[in-house]
Parts: C-alpha cells; structure tokens; sequence
C-alpha cells in the first residue's frame, strides 16, 4: 500500500512540470502502463489530475484548491509562538513577530522580556515602520515599484540621531536587507533600544512575517544583541520550515553583521 501511495504522489511533480501522456508517466515511474493508469484513474476521481482531449494528463483543479485552502487556513503566529518562547526561554530578551498589512506593520505576538526593564510595544500596535527591524525585512522583500511608491510616501520622523533621514536612504537600506537577509534597529527609534531581525518566509519564498529579539542597552551591548543574530535567524528558518511544510536549509548565510549594519 505504502508502494501505491508513493508512486501516485510521485505523479504529481512530474504533472507540475507540464501534461504527460500514460506511456511518459508509465516510464517515469517505471511501472506498466495499467499500473500507470489505475494510478491516473484514481487521481483522477479525487480531481488532482484532469484527463485532456489530447488524452494527456494535467494537474487539476481541486489540487490548486486545496492548496488555497490550506495557505488560507495557517496562522503564522500560532506557528510561530513556541519557538518564540523558547527563543525568550533561551536569551530572556524581548521577542516579537509582525506582519505587513495594507501598508503598516503591525506587532501580532510578544513574549516579554524576563528583565525589570521593559518594552512599550502592544501586539497589534503598528511598528515605527521607517526604523524597526522587522518593518524593513517586510518592506525589503516587496517587489521594488511597491518598494519606491510605499518608501514616497513615508514620513522620516527623527526618533533619535540614527533615524532614517529621508526616502533615498530607507531605499537604500532596504536594498541592503533585501541582500542580506536580516535587519537591525540599533537605536534609530529609540537610542537605549536595539533589536535584530529575521524574516519568516512561506513555501514560495517570500516573507510572511518577521521575528525579532529586542533588549535596552543597560542589559546587553549592542555588540551582544548582534551576537544572537544566528540563532535568530535559525528560530526564523525553523519557524519557515514549519509554516511552509518544508524540510531542509532555506538558504540562511553566515554572514557576520557589525554594529554598523543597518
């Protein structure tokens, strides 16, 4: 049975790559041809594959359908938050996950710091957007028309001396994040706050949220929050894993941020 499952899923990427006939399928998976079509038959009823005229095979439609509904249907947060605590457990930082709905960024989880000294952030508050980190990793990822009309329209409040001065220079980091994959606010909204930050990335590859660890300087250097930056990035690919249904590496690098890095 295990045999059976295996072959008829097997159908599947092979149809993703354009229809085949019976004979292309049968040798594909290296099965006779009425093997083949019991399989395509089978497929067929559940509407994951649709016979055409041309008596070739291609995905169906109920396939497409059920891969909406399952997209539709996961919460990024509910996925999310384990790791987020266990990554508060670890470092006893502050710990946020956001996300970029029409055109703000709004904070959907926190887990809170285990120190005195704590954060003013509210889940469902939206994010100082020209300086946070996960603000940047969300817009960073846009395709770069959106990027530009989104950076015009921004007003560049100067929260601190570190604060994002105008459009050019909040294109040109984003540009930075886009390559680099991760993001810091080290004081640019508040100057006794950093916080590093990586993106949570769907099956398509795209960035769906972004998580980040935040902590006032009175607890920990710049330098120190910049030295989590890997295991960040790490909680943040496990958490892609998960949401996205993948195994395996997404692609994070090891690239060795500075204190400069923006």
């Amino acid at each position: 049975m295990s045999q059976t499952v295996d072959r008829a899923l097997s159908i599947l990427p092979l149809l993703a790559q354009g229809p085949a006939d019976l004979g292309q399928v049968a040798e594909r998976l290296g099965v006779h041809k009425s093997t083949a079509l019991r399989l395509l038959r089978t497929l067929h009823e559940h509407g994951l594959v649709y016979r055409q005229q041309d008596q070739r095979y291609r995905l169906g439609a109920r396939l497409f359908a059920l891969a909406q509904e399952a997209v539709e249907n996961l919460d990024v947060r509910e996925i999310a938050h384990p790791h987020l605590a266990a990554l508060n457990e670890r470092t006893g930082h502050t710990v946020h996950l956001a996300v970029l709905e029409e055109g703000e960024v709004l904070y959907i989880d926190k887990v809170e710091s285990r120190y005195p000294v704590r954060m003013y952030s509210r889940i469902g508050k939206p994010v100082a957007i020209t300086v946070a980190a996960v603000a940047k990793l969300l817009l960073a990822d846009l395709p770069e028309p959106e990027r530009r009309a989104l950076a015009g329209k921004l007003d560049y409040p100067p929260y601190t001396p570190r604060s994002t001065p105008n459009a050019a220079a909040f294109l040109k980091e984003l540009a930075t994040v886009r390559e680099q994959g991760w993001a810091t606010d080290l004081g640019g909204h508040e100057e006794s706050i950093n916080c590093v930050a990586a993106p949570v990335r769907g099956a398509d590859g795209r960035v769906v949220a972004a998580m980040s660890v935040s902590a006032p300087n009175v607890v920990v250097t710049a330098e120190e929050l910049l030295a989590l930056l890997p295991l960040v990035r790490r909680t943040a690919d496990d958490i892609s894993r998960e949401y996205s249904g993948t195994t395996g590496s997404t692609g994070t690098t090891s690239t060795t941020p500075t204190k400069d890095t923006a």
